[in-house]
């Protein structure tokens, strides 16, 4: 059981970090076009997950790399993220 859940664990986390990355994207091409837009809520809680992603989509498409909420916050997940990640392996 517990080696299922290692070999998983990357695999999910990856999806995570795939799909904040790809929600960065759409709504960057949706503001661009000035339709529908992914809520900001619903950016940060993918940030949450996913923030690897989330903070490399900021950077790939200079999307919301001013607000001073997302300025701060999708450093500080990623950082959490890092951290857990090192204690769970120490």
């Amino acid at each position: 059981m517990a080696e299922t859940i290692h070999l998983l664990f990357p695999i999910i986390y990856a999806v995570l970090n795939a799909a904040s990355y790809i929600l960065y994207a759409i709504d960057k091409f949706k503001a661009r076009k000035g339709s529908w837009r992914i809520s900001e809520q619903g950016l940060l809680i993918a940030s949450l997950f996913g923030p690897i992603g989330a903070l490399l989509g900021m950077q790939h498409f200079r999307h919301k790399t001013q607000k001073p909420m997302f300025k701060f916050l999708v450093p500080a997940f990623t950082g959490i993220h890092i951290l857990l990640v090192l204690w769970i392996n120490l």
